[in-house]
C-alpha cells in the first residue's frame, strides 16, 4: 500500500512495465502485429484516397511513371524497415539490393505527410490522406521525377530484355545487362570509333533537330560481316557508351506481323533494339513474321510513334542477297561492315587480351596479313585467350594458324568498312595494291547524281546543324 500511495514509485513500476511491454513486442515479432493494428485505427479517423500508377498503359505501352516510381521506392531507406522484402546480388562485388515484393507496402514521409505505396501485381498504388492530397501530391509527384533524372544522369543498372512467348506475365524478360565490351575493347581502327562515337553523341543531343525536320529521333545501323568479327560485341559496346537497355528481339518466337509490333509497343526510351541474323530471317522464311512486317518495323507508322530515343540494330552475315527496299534511306542509316581481322585490329586483340602493345613476332604477323591470310577477331580471341600466361606462345599459334587455316582469299578488310545508307559503293575495303588509305567522311563518298542534298544523311551538314 505504500509503494502505491507513494506516486514516484507508482511512475518508476509504470516505466519499468511500459519498457518490458516494448521488448517483448521487439523481441517476439507483435510489434508487426501491433503497429498494423495501429495503423487500422488511425485510417479509422482519416478519409484516404488512392491513385494507381500501371506498368501498361491502355495501350499496352509501358508505362514510364511506373519505372520512376519503382526506382524511387528501390531507393527509400524505408525499404530496409518493411515488414518483408526481396534481397538481390548486385553488379558490384558483395553487393545486395533491396527489391519490393508483391503487396508489400512501404511507407514515406513528405512536407510533413504521410505517403503509403503498395505494390500490387503490375500496379504501384499510393494510398494519401485526403486532406494532404491537394498540398502535396503535385510536389511528391516532382520530387519523384527528380530523384529519378538524378539518379538516371548517373551510370544507371542497364537491362537485357528478351523475348518470349506470350504468356500472363508480359512479352519481355530481363536479366542484368553486364557485358562489359566498350569501344576501347572492340577490335576497330581508333578513328572509327572516334566518328562512331561523335555520330552518337550527335544523336543523343539531336531530339529538338529530328522533330524540326519532322523526323522521329532514332538512329539506325546495319551491321554486316562473317560470324565472330565482333557485331555483338560492337551493340554491346553502342548500349554501355550510351547507357541504353539491350532489347533483343528473336523473330522464332514472333507469331505474326501484329506481335512483331506489339513488341516495339512495349520496349522504352533510351534502349537499343536489335534483330541478330535478318538476312537469314529473310532468305530462309523461318519466321512467322512476312517481309512487308519487318519493313513496317522499321519505319512504319507504329516505328515512328513509339521509336522515339531508341537506336536500332540488324546484324547480317551478308547484305548481298537482301533486297533495296530493306537497305534503303529511312530505314537504315549507317552501314558498318565487319570484315576478317587485319593486322591493325589484330593489334588491339593483342593489347586487350595479352597487355602487349608491341613485340618481336608483329612484324612476322604484319607480313602474313599483307599476303592475304586473315581470321575472324574471335578466333584470334581464343588463342590469345587459352595461351594468356605466355604473349610468345600466344602470337605463335596465330601466326601458325594464320598459316594453316588463314582466309587467302585477298581483299584485306579493314575496318575502316562503313557508309551512309543510300551510298552504293561506300565501304572502303582493300582490295591488291590500290587501298583506300583514309576516310573522306565518314558514311562513304556520296555520288551526286542531283543538286539534292540531304542533310540528315550527312554527317558534316548534321554537326554544322548542331547535331
Amino acid at each position: 500500500m505504500t509503494i502505491l500511495n507513494n506516486p514516484f514509485s507508482l511512475l518508476f513500476i509504470t516505466s519499468i512495465s511500459l519498457f518490458l511491454f516494448r521488448v517483448i513486442l521487439i523481441k517476439t515479432g507483435f510489434i508487426f502485429t501491433f503497429k498494423r493494428k495501429w495503423r487500422c485505427i488511425k485510417d479509422c479517423f482519416h478519409v484516404y484516397q488512392f491513385f494507381k500508377v500501371p506498368e501498361f498503359s491502355e495501350s499496352m505501352q509501358r508505362n514510364q511513371l511506373y519505372y520512376k516510381v519503382l526506382l524511387y521506392l528501390h531507393s527509400l531507406a524505408s525499404l530496409e524497415d518493411s515488414d518483408f522484402t526481396n534481397l538481390f546480388a548486385g553488379r558490384k562485388p558483395n553487393e545486395i539490393l533491396l527489391r519490393l515484393d508483391t503487396n508489400q507496402i512501404i511507407e514515406d514521409d513528405f512536407l510533413g505527410a504521410k505517403m503509403y505505396w503498395i505494390n500490387q501485381d503490375k500496379t504501384l498504388v499510393l494510398k494519401i490522406r485526403k486532406s494532404d492530397k491537394r498540398r502535396v501530391l503535385q510536389p511528391y509527384l516532382q520530387h519523384i521525377h527528380t530523384v529519378f533524372d538524378e539518379f538516371d544522369g548517373r551510370k544507371r543498372e542497364l537491362k537485357l530484355y528478351m523475348n518470349v512467348v506470350d504468356d500472363q506475365k508480359g512479352r519481355w524478360r530481363s536479366v542484368p545487362f553486364t557485358h562489359p565490351s566498350t569501344f576501347e575493347t572492340t577490335a576497330m581502327e581508333s578513328d572509327l570509333k572516334i566518328k562512331v562515337k561523335s555520330d552518337l553523341e550527335s544523336f543523343l543531343r539531336a531530339k529538338q533537330y529530328y522533330h524540326k525536320l519532322g523526323r522521329v529521333w532514332k538512329r539506325s545501323y546495319l551491321l554486316y560481316g562473317p560470324s565472330g568479327t565482333g557485331k555483338s560485341s560492337f551493340v554491346a559496346a553502342v548500349a554501355n557508351f550510351l547507357s541504353y537497355d539491350v532489347y533483343d528481339i528473336d523473330l522464332t518466337k514472333v507469331s505474326d506481323d501484329s506481335d512483331l509490333k506489339f513488341l516495339l509497343l512495349q520496349t522504352t526510351a533510351k534502349s537499343v533494339v536489335v534483330i541478330e541474323d535478318l538476312d537469314r530471317y529473310l532468305s530462309e522464311k523461318s519466321t512467322a513474321v512476312s517481309s512487308s512486317g519487318i519493313l513496317n518495323f522499321m519505319d512504319g507508322i507504329l516505328s515512328s510513334s513509339c521509336g522515339e530515343e531508341r537506336v536500332m540494330v540488324y546484324t547480317m552475315n551478308g547484305k548481298d542477297h537482301v533486297g533495296p527496299a530493306i537497305l534503303r534511306p529511312g530505314r537504315i542509316d549507317v552501314h558498318i561492315h565487319f570484315p576478317l581481322c587485319d593486322f591493325t585490329a589484330f593489334k588491339t586483340l593483342a593489347n586487350s587480351y595479352l597487355g602487349v602493345k608491341d613485340h618481336k613476332l608483329f612484324p612476322q604477323v604484319e607480313e602474313i596479313f599483307q599476303n592475304g591470310s586473315s581470321l575472324s577477331p574471335a578466333e584470334i580471341g581464343e588463342l590469345m585467350i587459352a595461351n594468356r600466361g605466355s604473349p610468345s606462345r600466344a602470337l605463335k599459334s596465330v601466326i601458325n594458324a594464320l598459316q594453316t587455316e588463314g582466309d587467302g582469299k585477298g581483299g584485306r578488310c579493314g575496318r575502316k568498312a562503313v557508309e551512309e545508307s543510300g551510298e552504293p559503293s561506300g565501304v572502303f575495303c582493300t582490295e591488291g595494291a590500290n587501298a583506300v588509305k583514309e576516310f573522306k567522311k565518314l558514311y562513304g563518298l556520296f555520288r551526286v547524281k542531283s543538286n539534292r542534298k540531304s542533310p540528315s544523311f550527312n554527317l558534316d551538314n548534321d554537326l554544322k546543324s548542331g547535331l
